[in-house]
């Protein structure tokens, strides 16, 4: 899928749209951005253990990313992509993969394949 990068970390519950998939964190560097269908790419998740339901919530309302790669998955993320089902990789450099490029993420071996 198509990647959407960012270099800060996001908090599902009140940064991003449960009914929309739209980041609405005030001054984050996606806001105004919608994950919904791609790969959002971020360091590692904060905030409420809250956000773990806002990220089941973006799946059951077919606006949820289409995976998540991070560099470090804490539980609430984790917890997030195990209850809605979103394949995860973590332990990824995210600095190289650039914004808008196609990447095939496999969760099974833990990899991630920036294809341009």
């Amino acid at each position: 899928g198509e990647a959407i990068v960012a270099t800060e970390p996001i908090g599902f519950y009140g940064g991003i749209d449960i009914k929309t998939g739209v980041v609405i964190e005030k001054g984050h560097p996606l806001e105004g951005e919608k994950v919904s269908g791609k790969i959002l790419v971020f360091p590692c998740g904060k905030g409420s253990t809250v956000g773990s339901y806002v990220i089941y919530g973006l799946k059951k309302n077919g606006v949820a990313p289409a995976g998540i790669v991070n560099e470090e998955t804490e539980t609430i993320v984790a917890t997030g992509v195990i209850l809605a089902g979103i394949p995860c990789v973590d332990k990824i450099d995210i600095s190289r993969i650039p914004d808008g490029a196609t990447v095939v993420l496999d969760a099974t071996n833990g990899s991630v394949e920036i294809k341009k």
